[in-house]
């Protein structure tokens, strides 16, 4: 056994972390729909130091605070082409287990099992949801804003699925360019 921790443990950093250690206030920004060309747009990797990355990530979670149902949002959301995105499952009922409030730099999935076929939506595609297969268990590392720290950590269910759909953005996908047909995409019933 070697001396790396196991990467099936939740992250007790991911978890204890607050966007007050941004230390900058966030601005509510404008969210962007289809067909706006920036969620088509891979985002560029950013220096998790830098006071404009640090300052997007405390606007992405300001923007999703105030948005009804938002369980996360990714730069591409608010016009930036950069791999950054923020998470929140913790008040969303399909939620059973999660980190809290989380703001990732240059994230990628180390590792992923159990896929599982779900329901979405997006903010960026307000008027339809879809059926989305995803990993139901994922090994997740990114880096913290601010400081640049790296974490490693498991997530699953619907926090990873959230995950999942963020990354998406960063690579510049929606939902709908990951369900299996036009079957499986529906009209929004309820909205937030």
């Amino acid at each position: 056994m070697s001396g790396t921790p196991t990467p099936a443990a939740p992250s007790e950093r991911l978890a204890a972390w607050t966007e007050d250690e941004l230390g900058v206030e966030g601005r509510v920004l404008e969210v962007v729909r289809v067909p706006d060309p920036v969620l088509s747009t891979p985002g560029a990797e950013v220096d998790p130091t830098a006071p404009e990355t640090v300052q997007l990530a405390a606007d992405l979670v300001a923007t999703m605070r105030v948005s009804p149902g938002c369980v996360g949002l990714a730069a591409q959301q608010v016009g930036v082409a950069a791999r950054v995105f923020c998470v929140d499952v913790s008040a969303h009922p399909k939620t059973r287990e999660h980190h809290g409030t989380f703001v990732l730099c240059n994230a990628e999935v180390v590792e992923s099992s159990r896929n599982e076929k779900a329901r979405e939506g997006c903010m960026s595609v307000p008027d339809f949801t879809g059926d989305v297969k995803r990993a139901s268990r994922l090994v997740v590392r990114g880096q913290l804003p601010g400081t640049g720290e790296e974490v490693t950590f498991s997530a699953n269910a619907f926090e990873a699925r959230c995950l999942q759909h963020e990354l998406d953005h960063c690579a510049g996908f929606v939902f709908l360019d990951r369900v299996a047909g036009a079957h499986a995409i529906h009209p929004r019933k309820t909205y937030l």
